[in-house]
């Protein structure tokens, strides 16, 4: 058995006298992508919450390649390799590929000063890396972008600072065909490159083409995990539904 990437072991969360947690263990691997599915309030947001470090466990234990780690903020999570990718994408529309990927981490000269062409040349490797090629130019305001350059952009962030695990939250939504295959070209390269993605969408469809594996919850615990081609839609759609896995 491969060592797991990641490992969340019987993770406990309540809020007040509401249980939003209860003994959920999931893994990821190396190069894996694994679907979170479940209605609101299953309890995905939650975990995801936990690992990014907004939220803190109340019980249970995280491993990164078998090590137990802390987390108990997104300094911690990142510290660790973990970036998560939310569906606003946190973007300033107004600045250029390469500030969006500097945002805040910026390279600076010896003097003090930005250091443009560091940054210029560091964000088209790493989109080169991703195999993103129909960027015109990284100067470009990211708000004259496509859906899915935008979502390559904030792929690009995670991946220079070294992230191992992403946590993609509808990665997906509100883009076309073309785009939503730009998105997936992007994911299958992560894999190769040998990443984990934990995937949390609510397009079974989508799920379907990015996913290898399934982790389905309802009510706080996980009531299945499967893999992609061992199940249906309906499958699935069942477990989302009732709670319980496929006869």
């Amino acid at each position: 058995m491969r060592t797991p990437l990641i490992e969340m072991r019987n993770i406990h969360k309540q809020f007040g006298g509401v249980v939003a947690l209860d003994d959920v263990s999931v893994t990821l691997h190396r190069g894996e992508v694994v679907g979170l599915l479940g209605h609101n309030g299953a309890g995905k947001s939650t975990l995801i919450k936990i690992l990014s470090g907004a939220y803190e466990a109340d019980g249970g234990e995280i491993l990164i390649d078998g090590k137990p780690v802390t987390i108990r903020s997104p300094r911690d999570a990142r510290a660790n390799g973990i970036e998560t990718i939310y569906q606003t994408l946190a973007l300033a529309d107004n600045l250029d590929a390469v500030a969006n990927v500097f945002l805040g981490r910026e390279i600076v000269t010896p003097l003090g000063r930005l250091n443009d062409a560091a940054m210029e040349h560091a964000t088209s490797d790493v989109l080169s890396k991703l195999k993103v090629v129909d960027l015109k130019s990284v100067r470009a305001p990211v708000s004259s972008l496509s859906g899915g350059q935008r979502q390559s952009i904030a792929i690009a962030r995670a991946i220079h600072f070294q992230a191992q695990i992403l946590i993609m939250d509808e990665p997906c939504a509100a883009l076309g065909p073309q785009e939503t295959a730009m998105v997936a070209n992007v994911i299958q390269e992560l894999k190769r490159q040998g990443l984990g993605i934990f995937l949390i969408s609510h397009d079974l469809h989508d799920v379907f083409e990015l996913a290898d594996r399934l982790t389905v919850m309802k009510g706080g615990r996980v009531v299945g995990d499967c893999h992609t081609a061992d199940v249906t839609q309906d499958d699935v759609l069942a477990m989302i539904i009732t709670g319980r896995p496929p006869a």
